[in-house]
């Protein structure tokens, strides 16, 4: 597993037409299973529970949640059982799958009763010896966890771009600024739609917002929607880079990078670093996008 991921520098027409340089930090490169912001967000968790003596990891998501795998392959690997409660009736999927292969028990539940999460757990027996991880790893936790993203930056950049589901990597990664004192901007690009809670979730979290901005008309429709134009627009950066990206997260992202930059929204010569959260695994439901 790489400690630290490296800040590769990104070769595109679009950034040598608009005179700037695009570094990518590949924390897709961290783990096939545990990567980017999952393995961050996590790191703290297994700690915590390993010294309270906890022997089961107790989580929540959807059914195509990179989450739910990566605390399967986290739990597996630390040596802890692993629970999960997925949201919706039950199905089979090749991430679910994989969680089950990893040693996952799946534990399918309505859509409302999914909405109270502590009362899912203490339904559980044997709390007591379970470690409970919010969907997603979002909290303080998982935030210093990717505060560590800055401290690890080899180089000075003029501005960091991030994707943001619960605002937990953002905030982490505002913290890690702030830490570093360093005078980033940080663009934060929510992929849901009506997105400008992110701000709320950061702040309550700790994050200071005075190097921070979010750019809330990238989501295309809401949490896992996509369109023709980012379907495009993933394709043609994959095969320009030969680096994958999926639309959910990353895909949106780098779409907000490329549209700020066609509109001239940065000086030339400016140092640009986008966060590759990882989350690769969630591609396998949204190939079909792609076979059109």
């Amino acid at each position: 597993m790489l400690l630290f991921s490296p800040e590769q520098l990104l070769s595109h027409p679009l950034y040598q037409q608009k005179s700037v340089q695009v570094y990518m930090k590949r924390d897709d490169m961290i783990h096939p299973f545990i990567s980017g912001n999952k393995w961050r967000k996590l790191k703290y968790n297994l700690l915590k529970a390993s010294e309270l003596g906890r022997d089961t990891l107790i989580t929540f998501g959807g059914a195509w949640s990179n989450h739910i795998l990566a605390v399967a392959c986290a739990a597996a690997s630390g040596g802890f059982q692993s629970r999960a409660f997925i949201r919706g009736e039950e199905i089979s999927n090749p991430v679910l799958d994989m969680c089950r292969l990893f040693g996952m028990e799946l534990l399918f539940v309505s859509r409302e009763a999914y909405k109270d999460k502590d009362k899912l757990f203490s339904q559980l027996e044997e709390t007591d010896r379970s470690f409970m991880i919010d969907e997603g790893g979002a909290g303080m936790d998982g935030a210093r966890g990717c505060s560590e993203i800055i401290s690890e930056l080899e180089q000075q950049y003029d501005h960091i771009f991030v994707a943001a589901g619960t605002g937990t990597t953002a905030a982490g990664v505002a913290m890690g600024i702030a830490q570093q004192d360093r005078m980033n901007l940080l663009h934060v690009v929510p992929v849901l739609k009506g997105g400008a809670f992110i701000a709320d979730e950061m702040q309550q979290l700790g994050a200071d917002l005075q190097q921070c901005r979010l750019h809330l008309d990238y989501h295309f429709g809401g949490y896992a929607k996509v369109k023709p134009e980012l379907i495009q627009f993933v394709q043609g950066f994959v095969q320009q880079t030969g680096i994958m990206i999926e639309p959910t997260y990353t895909g949106k992202a780098l779409f907000a990078l490329h549209d700020l930059l066609e509109k001239d929204m940065f000086e030339k010569g400016s140092r640009i670093l986008f966060i590759h959260t990882g989350g690769l695994t969630g591609l396998l439901g949204q190939l079909k996008h792609f076979q059109d």
